[in-house]
């Protein structure tokens, strides 16, 4: 079964996967799709505040928030990383569990990554919000590194996340039952 989007004016057919027998989430991938990842870059920078830099968690975001930077003219971007890499001194960590994976993770920022968030305007950028957990790892990351959170993005939110008043977004992605029928 899929679902079909519209992502501010772009629309995507999103397979629907089973999470238990009550539960199915249609699937955004990023990875693959630039026509979406650039239609989804700009979208999102016009309606971003003002920033220095942004920032996203390990994996999927990564194309999107190269092409918003790109797209913005900022030759800097940084991600924090689920595991410390040999070349990352003097390393910060948060934990976080987000609903897409099995278990608890830890995102990892090294020294030139914090120093190059310090005293800077951060937008935090991620694919999908469902629970906001790994939105408020980063902003963990990015206070600890001496930034300021300026906003927080998505491209899409899933279920209640899309009611959040501390998000922008540019569409919902809803919730389905085990049969596949809109929650």
């Amino acid at each position: 079964m899929f679902y079909e989007i519209d992502i501010a004016g772009m629309k995507r057919n999103l397979k629907l996967f089973k999470v238990d027998d009550d539960l199915q989430i249609a699937a955004f991938i990023l990875f693959g799709d630039v026509e979406i990842c650039k239609h989804s870059a700009e979208k999102l920078l016009e309606k971003a505040p003002e920033f220095d830099v942004i920032i996203t968690a390990e994996a999927k975001s990564i194309p999107l928030i190269y092409e918003m930077s790109r797209q913005a003219g900022i030759n800097d971007y940084i991600i924090a990383r689920k595991g410390v890499k040999v070349y990352m001194e003097d390393v910060l960590e948060v934990k976080v569990r987000s609903i897409t994976t099995q278990s608890d993770q830890t995102l990892f920022l090294g020294n030139d990554e914090v120093q190059r968030l310090k005293d800077k305007r951060v937008l935090i950028v991620d694919d999908v919000i469902s629970t906001g957990q790994s939105i408020v790892a980063i902003q963990e990351l990015v206070e600890k590194s001496g930034g300021s959170v300026v906003g927080k993005m998505s491209v899409l939110a899933e279920g209640d996340a899309f009611d959040r008043d501390d998000i922008t977004v540019l569409a919902k992605l809803p919730l389905f039952d085990g049969k596949g029928n809109l929650i």
